[in-house]
């Protein structure tokens, strides 16, 4: 259902064209505490986010970006309500990309000029659209926010945009309901080729809302829709990230992390494999090797799915069947099952280290 997107530069990174989906969060910090941000932009980062955000609500905020630019290692994005001002002060300080929201910039004359000078500082811009915040004509026409309002203030500020010259154009349509997400982001996505961020705001904490997100954001990525996501979770931005990398794996967009495949305990395993998954998650937390590893503990689909990992076991009393590609290794024991998965697993790294 999605088309391919234009490219977009972003500091160092790429949006759309085909290039792989990004991770984005945003910080939690007072922006114009710079230490106070800069160490959460640090654990953000180590994390894996490749885009970071930050609330530009003031003057305080808006001289700090100087400082945070020079000392962040990702592209820096300022995100701009209310007062146009702000924009053209990020543009100034040389921010990666502003995040506006047209529906609240006021005047169309104002978003006229934070785009113009956004070409004159070749500076990408993201307009955003959120069903909170709706232009009041919009709310009018169709009685509340829907997923047509939506598309049609997105389209009307893209075409506003690249009208005064911008090229360099990211958008994004969010609601709190999955169900007018995903409406509106498909409209979108058939209407235009502009490279889209796609998320589901105020999701929720992070046990609903990592859930919430991923049935959203799992259904546009398998429809081909999406070039940057965020995870948006009350509390700590840094559990956004993980969150949001194992949505990308499940819809089997991007996959930069081992992937365990386990089964459900029942009746018929002989063997403690919740033990040996956990043991093995575990062990295989901040590796990053794009790599699917079964963890089966009985011989209804046990052998077919350690076959088609690569790697994998299979249990059975006492001791599993050990799988490499497809290929039986040997069978170890059951207090060999982690040591044997993990050996394996390193010289698949030392494999793909030799090979480049």
């Amino acid at each position: 259902m999605g088309t391919e997107t234009r490219s977009v530069n972003v500091g160092d990174r790429t949006i759309g064209g085909g290039a792989p989906v990004l991770v984005q969060s945003m910080t939690s910090t007072a922006t114009a505490d710079v230490e106070a941000t800069l160490a959460q932009v640090e654990r953000l980062v180590e994390a894996g986010c490749e885009m970071v955000r930050v609330a530009v609500p003031d003057d305080e905020a808006l001289h700090a970006l100087e400082r945070l630019k020079s000392r962040i290692a990702v592209p820096l994005v300022a995100d701009i309500h209310f007062d146009y001002r702000l924009a053209l002060g990020a543009l100034d300080r040389g921010v990666d990309k502003i995040r506006i929201n047209p529906g609240n910039i006021g005047a169309r004359e104002r978003s006229t000029e934070i785009f113009k000078h956004a070409v004159r500082r070749n500076t990408a811009v993201r307009v955003g659209v959120n069903s909170g915040s709706l232009e009041r004509h919009l709310l009018e026409k169709h009685g509340h926010p829907c997923a047509d309002a939506l598309v049609e203030s997105a389209l009307t500020h893209i075409d506003h945009a690249r009208a005064e010259g911008v090229e360099k154009l990211v958008v994004s349509i969010k609601s709190s309901r999955v169900g007018e997400t995903i409406e509106a982001c498909r409209k979108l996505a058939a209407a235009t080729d502009t490279p889209q961020h796609i998320g589901i705001t105020e999701a929720g904490s992070v046990a609903y809302g990592s859930i919430k997100s991923a049935v959203g954001l799992g259904v546009l990525l398998l429809d081909g829709i999406g070039d940057t996501i965020r995870v948006s979770l009350t509390g700590d931005p840094v559990a956004e990230i993980g969150v949001a990398y194992n949505i990308l794996k499940a819809a089997e967009v991007r996959i930069v992390t081992p992937e365990i495949i386990s089964c459900p305990t029942c009746g018929r395993m002989q063997t403690d494999m919740a033990r040996v998954a956990a043991a093995v998650e575990k062990r295989l937390a901040g590796v990053n090797l794009p790599i699917r590893v079964a963890v089966m503990g009985c011989v209804v689909n046990g052998p077919g799915e350690a076959r088609e990992a690569d790697v994998g076991i299979a249990g059975g009393k006492g001791f599993g069947l050990l799988f490499r590609k497809g290929v039986p290794l040997r069978r170890v024991g059951e207090k060999e099952m982690v040591d044997a998965l993990m050996n394996e697993i390193d010289r698949i790294a030392g494999d793909e280290i030799q090979n480049g």
